[in-house]
């Protein structure tokens, strides 16, 4: 038990006191808000370069290990919107719900956990689950809410969904985010074989080890923004889902595909992180479900502590 909370505490201590020093105000929340466009849209991506511009991708990316972590992705879409229609949600509200449980923080939650359990060289799966991350539950995300509200504005005389302009959506929500195009350039140099300076290479790998400590602290500060309302229904569904439901059927998929065990850590324990705070940019990219998305944000980001760690006790 020592040794799970070793691996743990640290990465929710670090949270904590981004949370502690935001909420005191040692720093105020344009900083934090600094600190988080800095993860995302650099250090992020040029750790997400580095390590796919080295690994190999033809062992990396197979489809067992993507099977089971986004089938069971899927499933818990299906779930969380299914969910918030049984509890009286419309259906643009459940579109939202269903991202919520979809979208995990395999980044900044699902790395750090993984490299202090089985160290730096585990983390090529869960870099391959982040590969195609965000382009896919985007997707889904945005080609489900447009399809529903083509059908909501039909009914209502308007017109319906434009596929063209729909790929122009998700073409343009993806192509901007900072990680597609550090994912993207790390390929192209992986297949090319790019070699880059000593100098430049030192410095990327300076930039990229700070994006951890650097998200973490930051995310703490991020809570702070939130608050605690909204449907106490829909909110304890959507932390069941993402912590319990997802990494247990990623659990169930992994030992059916015969996931080798660096693959299986990896993807039940990127399942397992509470949502992501794109699941609150996905929401007010639509101005639904905000007040759900921002506190289950918060509260499973408190519980995962504990999720966390009786997960890892059960990995081999």
């Amino acid at each position: 038990m020592s040794a799970l909370l070793n691996i743990i505490l640290p990465v929710f201590l670090t949270i904590g006191a981004g949370y502690v020093a935001t909420r005191t105000r040692v720093l105020n929340q344009s900083v934090i808000d600094g600190l988080m466009l800095y993860t995302q849209s650099v250090a992020f991506p040029i750790l997400l370069f580095n390590a796919v511009s080295q690994f190999d991708v033809g062992a990396a990316f197979h489809a067992p290990l993507l099977v089971s972590f986004y089938a069971a992705a899927f499933a818990c879409f299906f779930i969380g919107l299914a969910g918030a229609r049984a509890l009286g949600r419309d259906m643009q509200d459940s579109v939202v719900i269903g991202f919520c449980c979809l979208f995990s923080n395999s980044m900044m939650l699902g790395v750090p956990v993984t490299e202090r359990a089985f160290g730096i060289s585990a983390l090529d799966p869960n870099f391959a689950i982040i590969a195609i991350h965000a382009p896919v539950c985007y997707t889904i995300g945005i080609v489900a809410m447009e399809i529903v509200r083509a059908r909501e504005a039909r009914t209502g005389g308007g017109a319906g969904l434009v596929p063209l302009k729909l790929a122009q959506r998700i073409v343009l929500q993806i192509a901007r985010n900072p990680l597609v195009i550090g994912l993207a350039l790390g390929f192209v140099a992986n297949l090319t074989g790019l070699v880059m300076p000593v100098p430049l290479a030192d410095a990327l790998e300076m930039i990229a080890r700070s994006a951890l400590p650097c998200a973490l602290f930051a995310i703490g500060g991020v809570l702070v923004q939130y608050k605690l309302e909204g449907d106490w229904r829909l909110i304890g569904m959507i932390c069941l889902v993402t912590l319990a439901i997802h990494p247990a059927l990623t659990w169930t998929l992994g030992r059916w595909t015969g996931l080798g065990i660096g693959d299986f850590r990896s993807a039940v324990l990127t399942a397992a992180c509470a949502p992501g705070v794109n699941t609150y940019v996905f929401a007010n990219l639509y101005d639904r479900g905000k007040r759900s998305a921002a506190s289950s944000l918060l509260i499973s980001t408190s519980a995962c502590l504990l999720t966390m760690w009786f997960w890892l006790s059960l990995l081999p």
